[in-house]
């Protein structure tokens, strides 16, 4: 363990350097919130809901944006209070604006706060840190400084109410708990009965939330030191017990501090009851039976008539005391050696962490990576322990009353739901330093979603109302959450909070088109779809988008085509150039009945060639409806006439795109990007669909003439050529499908 022991000032060193200027008016840099929530501190019970937030993100290693308010316009100066100054500094409006204006310039912030702060105006630094902290309620040091703020004006009331609120985001900031603590400590009057009182109850508030914490050592000291300078030592073992059964950084000091107290006290001073008599009668046997058997040696070489030495009764010599101070420690250090081999477990997880607090800055990929192996241990540790009840888990607790005589093995569910809580500790010191990030806020919600919903929901709430506004996938995921377990009126009200959020999102309005078409609105999906439709009149490519979406809702589940059509016409009135439009309405017309729909479809091919598509749209258009012809006309003369056409078409379009039809195809092919232009793609690149050998010839077309039937078999040799794939057309009609079987 010395190589544990020997970094251990390295990496408190490291800590404090951190923590050092963290929320600093002058450090516009790191906003060390080193915490999160964990379960409400009594303390908060009468306050507002806590109010964090979740998150994901596409890519790990992407910069997450913070978020940018489309309408600064809305924000207003706060209304005056009474006990507020009259007349704000002269520049505070100007940067109280730049703030606003951008709201994602962190440095806007830093400097209006800093202007504040060096102006030493109370209502211009109150509203300033307000606003401040309802964007960025992870930087702790700036809760400090509001809660000091209100303290200097002699606001001991709104101090007190600041830091509450501050510890309610979050709980897990060991450095606001010593801030609230020692803010107590200044102001209320230790000479009242219930001060006392007060105070220890905060304490425990404070190790319950934030005990589990890797560096909450100097809570634990500071509740320690307090104990004893009320006089309270037992209090202060007990709390020794606790912290030695928490695997945090300086592990070691606090066996240290517990041997000093245990060699400088009395036992029965700083033991309780219990213990104490239990370890007092079996070291008095154990004495009993020592001197027995020293006894009997000495009566062999006593004196003939010399009487043994009398010893009074129920009298504590000193060396009771040290045989009661030596099962003292063998029973402590037993606790120590196992705490300090989960301290060894988690080590090199905890010095992998670079930056434990929030920033708007992003994280590299390492510290991301970092974050999720530390996640998947832990996880595992809880799933060892679920599947084995005989392994012997941390023995760590924050709750806890004075130690027991024994330390005694915990019920495997005792284990397991102390597991759970670390889990949840790490989980939520994630947030703080990945706040931005949403794919940490959606595997927490995975992670308790199994246990409870309710749990789920509230970091769901948390992210997308506070944290991540402007990221619109775990916004989806939450929709997603209440759909599943059956609030659809949740879902709904998520899906459009987002849409006023980030309007004209397509993306918002699908889910919300398909939500309600799941909950069997379809009125209602289709209502959607047409807004949607006439809002994006200005902008055709969305406005085709969204028609195409409407069409298709209206054809395969309203069974209506005659309205699709519709939707499909009006939107080629204003994109003529979409070739998706084009592709949809002929498929509309070809899914219908072949011999009703012969004409609609050769209308749609011929509005096609007519419209300023590409020149491979257009042989796609007409080979589509030669296709057609081919499968459902009852007039071979109209097969032909079709054909004609199309061999014309080629011809215009120049003598390259009649050798591709006709699989002549150069080294470098054609194919079709996702957006419907041409690109070219190596020869070396696999054909888009395997090619079909012909076997057999077509029959010869009786009564007709030869130099028709001679090219109609050349369109028939032609037709089983796999080059249609090359346009990249989604086989949509089975192009590539041979007209002959394969031998």
């Amino acid at each position: 363990m010395d190589d544990v022991n020997a970094t251990d000032s390295i990496m408190a060193a490291e800590g404090c350097e951190e923590m050092s200027g963290n929320g600093e008016l002058e450090e516009s840099s790191a906003m060390e919130a080193s915490e999160v929530p964990a379960s409400p501190p009594t303390e908060m019970v009468k306050m507002s809901e806590e109010n964090g937030s979740a998150a994901e993100v596409h890519e790990v290693h992407e910069a997450p944006e913070a978020p940018v308010d489309p309408h600064p316009e809305n924000f207003s100066m706060p209304a005056a209070a009474d006990d507020e100054e009259g007349e704000l500094p002269a520049d505070f409006e100007r940067l109280w604006k730049a703030a606003h204006d951008n709201p994602q310039d962190f440095t806007s912030w830093t400097d209006l706060l800093q202007y504040c702060e060096q102006e030493s105006h109370v209502t211009a630094s109150r509203r300033a840190l307000e606003a401040f902290l309802v964007r960025y309620p992870l930087c702790y040091g700036y809760w400090k400084k509001y809660a000091d703020l209100e303290r200097r004006a002699g606001y001991n009331d709104k101090a007190e109410e600041v830091c509450i609120q501050g510890l309610q985001v979050i709980p897990l900031s060991v450095d606001l708990w010593i801030h609230y603590i020692n803010l107590l400590l200044g102001t209320l009057d230790m000479n009242l009965p219930e001060s006392p009182v007060r105070i220890r109850r905060v304490f425990e508030d404070a190790v319950q939330a934030a005990g589990l914490d890797f560096h909450s050592d100097r809570l634990w000291d500071l509740y320690i030191e307090w104990e004893k300078e009320q006089g309270n030592m037992k209090n202060a073992t007990a709390v020794l017990d606790r912290v030695l059964k928490v695997p945090t950084q300086l592990y070691n000091t606090h066996y240290d501090k517990f041997k000093e107290q245990l060699n400088s006290q009395e036992p029965k001073e700083i033991l309780s009851l219990e213990e104490y008599e239990e370890l007092r009668a079996s070291c008095r046997q154990s004495q009993k039976a020592e001197r027995a058997e020293q006894a009997q040696e000495e009566e062999e070489e006593r004196p003939p008539g010399e009487e043994e030495p009398a010893t009074p009764e129920g009298t504590d010599t000193e060396e009771l005391m040290q045989k009661i101070r030596e099962q003292v420690l063998l029973r402590r250090d037993k606790v120590y050696q196992d705490n300090e081999g989960e301290v060894r477990k988690r080590w090199h997880f905890e010095d992998a962490i670079k930056r434990p607090y929030f920033h708007v800055k992003p994280l590299d990929r390492l510290q991301l990576r970092a974050w999720h192996s530390y996640l998947d241990w832990e996880i595992a540790q809880l799933s060892s322990d679920t599947k084995d009840s005989d392994q012997d888990p941390n023995q760590a607790a924050t709750e806890g009353s004075e130690v027991t005589a024994q330390p005694q093995e915990a019920p495997e569910d005792a284990a397991v739901a102390r597991d759970d809580y670390r889990v949840r500790i790490l989980f939520e010191r994630c947030l703080i330093a990945c706040a931005l990030y949403e794919e940490f806020w959606t595997r927490y919600t995975q992670y308790l979603e199994l246990q409870s919903v309710d749990e789920a929901r509230a970091v769901f709430k948390r992210a997308c109302e506070v944290h991540l506004t402007y990221k619109p996938n775990i916004h989806m995921h939450w929709a997603t959450f209440e759909e599943r377990h059956g609030d659809l009126t949740e879902a709904r009200r998520v899906l459009e909070a987002l849409e006023k959020t980030l309007p004209g999102l397509a993306v918002v309005r699908l889910r919300r088109a398909a939500l309600e078409r799941r909950a069997g609105q379809l009125d209602q999906s289709e209502a959607l779809l047409r807004e949607a439709v006439a809002e994006s009149k200005e902008k055709p490519t969305l406005h085709a988008f969204y028609s195409i979406k409407l069409a298709r809702l209206l054809l395969k589940l309203g069974r209506n085509p005659s309205r699709a059509r519709t939707v499909l016409q009006e939107a080629l009135e204003i994109s003529p150039d979409n070739d998706k439009l084009h592709m949809n309405l002929l498929e509309l017309e070809v899914s219908g009945d072949p011999w009703a729909s012969a004409e609609a479809v050769q209308e749609c091919v011929t509005r096609a060639l007519a419209a300023p598509l590409t020149p491979d749209t257009k042989i796609l258009f007409s080979q589509r409806g030669l296709q057609f012809a081919e499968d459902y006309s009852n007039s071979i003369q109209r097969v032909l006439s079709v054909y004609d056409e199309h061999q014309k078409l080629l011809q215009e379009l120049g003598g390259t795109k009649r050798g591709a039809e006709n699989g002549d195809e150069d080294p470098e092919k054609l194919s079709k990007s996702d957006d419907g232009s041409a690109v070219a793609v190596s020869a070396t690149a696999p054909p888009t669909m395997p090619h079909v050998p012909i076997t057999t010839p077509p029959p010869p077309v009786m009564g007709a003439d030869m130099s028709a039937q001679a090219g109609y078999g050349g369109y028939s040799n032609w037709y089983q050529q796999p080059q249609y794939g090359s346009y990249g057309y989604q086989n949509t009609w089975n192009y590539n499908q041979g007209y002959y079987p394969p031998s």
